[in-house]
């Protein structure tokens, strides 16, 4: 069949391409990434891309947006998502787990349990993908999370040592091999010991060898022992193994390490083309061409599908690529497709595999996925002070103040009125204020009539684009002025844990404290409940 296909076909079946979840072109949140419904069935149904990358809407409609994408298609798809904490983490209504961090933290208690847990997650993500369509996991991350000010990886990975990071990896990978669908391990060959976000600029990592070897590389090895299908570059700098390009870029780690030394037979993909790191310094045509020459069979988020496809087309015919490798790398791709259940066929006579009957929404957040993941951040929750906190307001002229500091207000989907960290306080009497950075800034009465009792509650990890993994100016300062002024009555911290070891050696003994990994309502609720003393009936 590969052989029937042209230059251009071929070249497409490489490339995935962006879009959103939502069914309609006015929902589109992302508009230099995400095409309109006309150019993106333009991009399945005329040149053939293999697959597409899907961010945004509910799982209902992702898996009505799967179908239609299915329908539009040349060739069958494979439907990835960044869903490394479960399908809800990206589709509102299916299961979403705390971040992979979590079960490091109940691997020092409890290592079995830990296991478990990461294999329970691999099967429910793997089960719910499959639910609404989608074939293809970009998780795990097996990146080993030894630098705390790692902007990018943080709590995304399973720990910050290379021995819990493989084995929880390998626990999630096991747990989806039972089901049709795809996994990656991310970001060969190794993101966790860098300060740089990848997505606006290019990070180096300078070590050497023996200890990228010892470090960096074990994780990955394990994940491939374990069966893991494809293998996600970093856009990284190593000048160790290569001094001129970066990992994405470069055949001397694609084909000299990952092929190779360490005998990976499965996809090689890129990470997105669009990030700065490397789309900045050689631009999104030509990081495609290299990319492609240095062994990478996936292409991930080009900017300009059509105008990638035809750079590497050129390459081609100008003898940069040998066409032997382009068959290689589809041949992969349709390999992989075969495993899902993708019949490599034209799209009229493929249209039973692509039925919307395949679709069951009631395999997804059923009530044991639901209780694995509040179990997993239960049992990783940090806390220490005087609990349970007694809301009692100092004297009647006074208010309770609910301080709740976000790197970005506009970009809380985890938070509303409804949500526990607004409504729970509310019921104890505590008003409402939100900042962030831009919102932050103090003025500084600390005279008795402002006193304010304030529970302070922090929502802040290693984000895409964030830049830093630390806190936030305005944090800071509030933590400062609220300890100075003697109003703190409590912190809650979502999120990364580094945080919490940045407060702790400052906060007084009897200050109680809550932190949870996860950002969602679920652990706002874990949190507050621990924090105020409520059992399960809702009592205090």
């Amino acid at each position: 069949m590969i052989d029937n296909l042209s230059l251009p076909e071929l070249v497409a079946q490489m490339f995935v391409v962006r879009a959103s979840g939502y069914l309609f072109d006015h929902q589109i949140r992302y508009r230099a990434w995400e095409p309109t419904a006309d150019k993106l069935r333009y991009y399945l149904e005329k040149l053939g891309v293999g697959g597409v990358i899907l961010v945004g809407g509910s799982a209902a409609e992702l898996a009505v947006r799967s179908h239609q994408l299915q329908s539009w298609a040349k060739f069958p798809l494979l439907l990835a998502a960044d869903i490394e904490e479960g399908v809800g983490q990206r589709f509102a209504g299916a299961t979403w787990f705390g971040p992979p961090m979590a079960m490091a933290e109940i691997a020092t208690h409890d290592a079995g349990k830990a296991d478990r847990y990461a294999e329970q997650m691999g099967s429910v993500t793997a089960i719910e993908a499959r639910a609404i369509g989608l074939n293809w996991i970009l998780a795990p991350v097996v990146d080993v999370n030894n630098n705390p000010d790692n902007p990018v990886i943080n709590v995304r990975a399973f720990g910050e040592t290379s021995e819990i990071v493989g084995k929880l990896a390998s626990a999630f990978i096991r747990g989806a091999l039972g089901h049709p669908v795809l996994t990656t391990a991310k970001h060969f060959p190794g993101h966790g010991d860098t300060a740089v976000d990848s997505h606006l600029e290019l990070p180096v990592l300078p070590h050497s060898p023996a200890r990228l070897a010892a470090v960096e590389l074990p994780p990955f090895v394990e994940a491939i022992a374990a069966g893991v299908d494809a293998v996600m570059s970093a856009h990284l700098l190593i000048p160790a193994w290569d001094a001129e390009f970066p990992a994405t870029l470069s055949r001397k780690i694609l084909i000299g390490k990952l092929r190779e030394e360490l005998g990976f037979d499965g996809l090689i993909v890129t990470d997105a083309l669009v990030m700065g790191a490397i789309a900045n310094k050689y631009g999104v045509n030509e990081a495609a061409v290299l990319a492609a020459e240095a062994g990478a069979d996936v292409l991930l988020m080009p900017l300009d599908p059509e105008a990638a496809i035809l750079a590497v087309c050129e390459a081609v015919t100008q003898g940069r690529i040998p066409i032997s490798q382009i068959k290689e790398s589809v041949k992969r791709i349709w390999e992989a497709k075969a495993k899902v259940g993708l019949l490599i066929k034209e799209k009229e006579k493929a249209a039973d595999s692509m039925s919307i009957d395949s679709i069951d929404l009631s395999l997804l957040a059923n009530p044991e996925a639901r209780a694995t993941a509040v179990d997993i951040l239960r049992d990783s929750l940090k806390f220490g002070g005087n609990l349970p906190l007694v809301a009692k307001k100092p004297s009647e002229n006074q208010v309770l103040r609910n301080l709740i500091i976000v790197d970005d207000v506009l970009g809380c989907e985890f938070l509303g009125k409804h949500t526990p960290a607004i409504a729970l306080p509310e019921q104890f009497g505590y008003e409402l204020q939100l900042i962030d950075d831009r919102t932050g800034a103090i003025v500084d009465n600390t005279g008795a009539e402002h006193f304010s009792p304030t529970l302070l509650q922090i929502f802040i990890r290693g984000n895409c684009f964030r830049g830093s993994a630390g806190l936030t100016e305005a944090a800071q300062d509030w933590f400062k002025k609220l300890l100075r002024t003697g109003e703190l009555q409590a912190v809650l911290i979502y999120g990364s844990p580094y945080v919490l070891e940045q407060f702790l050696p400052h906060l007084p003994p009897s200050i109680p404290y809550v932190f949870c990994f996860g950002q969602m309502p679920i652990a706002q609720s874990l949190a507050l409940e621990l924090l105020f003393g409520i059992n399960e009936t809702g009592n205090a």
